[in-house]
Order: structure tokens, then sequence, then C-alpha cells
């Protein structure tokens, strides 16, 4: 039975990816707008359920050119797919289970997820960090843009590293 409610703590959370650039350099983003929920049984975070949501406008890569393109069809189409969504199915501890779904896309997805730790705060809120990792293909979800430089370097790579840090609150 999961009765106990936990809801991101989104000043103390993270939402980021790293891509390859020209196959030499990483660029790093992250999302600005997201929320994030789990259900549990006491501060037990096995088979939780956990649901995550960003709005995709809000990538921020350091770069407005670039955020601009990300937002475009080419990518995400932020207007007519606002959200990117996450529904887990299982976690076991170590690995989270889930549901990804970028544009019109859904696809099961395996990411490491770390529990370290359930504390209390001086607030006297209970709180519950994760670290999440990952790798996707970002051609499976229909982020399909590919351009070659003339040297034949690949400027964006397939793979995209999921790399999350989150902190919930337990909810009252």
């Amino acid at each position: 039975m999961k009765n106990t409610n936990w809801s991101i703590d989104n000043s103390h959370s993270e939402i980021a990816f790293k891509v390859k650039h020209m196959m030499i350099s990483t660029v790093t983003g992250h999302f600005e707008d997201f929320q994030a929920t789990a259900k549990t049984d006491g501060d037990d975070f096995n088979n939780a359920t956990i649901e995550f949501s960003a709005k995709t406008a809000s990538i921020n890569t350091k770069n407005k050119d670039r955020d601009t393109h990300l937002r475009s069809d080419d990518f995400f189409n932020s207007e007519k797919f606002p959200e990117m969504k996450f529904v887990s199915k299982s976690f076991n501890g170590d690995k989270l289970i889930g549901d990804l779904t970028i544009r019109d896309v859904t696809k099961e997805v395996t990411l490491d997820a770390e529990l370290n730790g359930v504390a209390v705060d001086p607030y006297e809120q209970t709180k519950a960090g994760f670290e999440i990792k990952g790798e996707i293909n970002r051609k499976d979800f229909n982020l399909t843009w590919s351009a070659v430089t003339e040297a034949g370097s690949i400027v964006v790579s397939d793979k995209v590293r999921l790399v999350i840090d989150v902190q919930f609150i337990k909810q009252a």
C-alpha cells in the first residue's frame, strides 16, 4: 500500500543531460521547469511509484540559438509537444524502470538510480535524495535532426546521457 506522498524539491534538484558535440566535446543542458512525485510505503522507496514531467520549452544549454533550435520541430517541437514525461514501472534500489515519453513516442527505459538516503532537515521536513543516470538514443524519440561537418564528424551524437539529481520532500 503506497500511503506516503513525496513531491520534488525543485531548489535542490537538477534534470540535466549531456550530448557529444562534433564527437570532441560535451554539451550539457537542463530543464528549468519540471515536476515529480513519488508514492511509497512509509520511507521505503522499493517499488515506489515515481512520476516526472518537464516542460520542453524550458530547455537551457546556455546558448539562445541552440535552445531555440532544440525547441523547434527538428528536436522537441515544444509547441506541439510541450511536455516530456516519465512514469515508473518498478524501482528495486538500484534500477528505475519506466515509460519515457518524448514528443509522441513512449519507450521503456532502465535508469541507474541510487537512493542517497533519507534525512530530516533543520525545518523538520523529511527529505530523500537520489542520483539517477542513464542513456537514451534520441532518435528513438523522433529527435532525428542530424548534420555532418566537412570533415565527416557528426555534429550531435545520437546518445544522450541523463544526469538527474533530485531531492523529494515527504508530504504531511
